[in-house]
């Protein structure tokens, strides 16, 4: 077992990602994706399934969720990324594109992709929103490349006694780099008043 979280000692600077950013993004990798034509995205639950879900929209191509992480229950618990739901059969002779938000190293990546050569794909590509610069040689299409804290928007926040408050993650995160979470690094996004619930 190792740590809780990642380690963030070689992150340098923070990199925050609006909404507005992460669809940018995702029209970027779609018009550089389009003239592959995949036929099959396989988003890498649970970071990747947002670009994963918004690319198979934009390309029109059928989405299956994988799920290989080192992670369970928000935390780190494998020293090595797990096996947790595998690609379907359907990818057999098909044109397939791997979709996650992050490559860090491509340990992620490289095993999915030789998970679905195993399959039988016809084809395989590989597209994430962000590379640090270790991964930088592994997907086909990278967003951005950069070393610095990124914070999603989609786990930015987490619910703790019905408060919204900051993931204790990047918390941690932050403190590395001597600074603390202030309300600018949130997305100032209040909770909608629900129509029932």
């Amino acid at each position: 077992m190792t740590t809780p979280f990642y380690s963030y000692d070689n992150r340098q600077g923070v990199l925050p990602i609006s909404w507005e950013d992460f669809f940018s993004l995702c029209k970027g990798l779609a018009l550089a994706v389009a003239s592959y034509q995949p036929e099959i995205i396989l988003g890498i639950a649970r970071g990747g399934l947002y670009p994963a879900t918004l690319l198979s929209h934009l390309l029109q191509a059928e989405l299956y969720p994988i799920r290989l992480t080192s992670r369970f229950q928000d935390r780190v618990v494998y020293d090595e990324p797990q096996w947790l739901v595998k690609p379907p059969p359907i990818i057999s002779n098909r044109r397939i594109l791997i979709v996650d938000e992050i490559c860090g190293k491509g340990r992620t990546l490289r095993m999915a992709t030789q998970e679905v050569e195993n399959l039988g794909a016809t084809a395989i590509k590989t597209a994430v929103m962000y590379a640090h610069s270790p991964g930088q040689d592994v997907p086909d299409y990278i967003g951005i490349i950069s070393d610095a804290l990124i914070l999603n928007p989609w786990d930015r926040e987490i619910v703790r006694d019905g408060e919204f408050v900051f993931h204790p993650e990047y918390v941690l995160a932050l403190e590395k780099q001597g600074m603390q979470p202030t309300p600018s690094l949130l997305l100032g996004i209040g909770p909608a008043r629900l129509a029932k619930g």
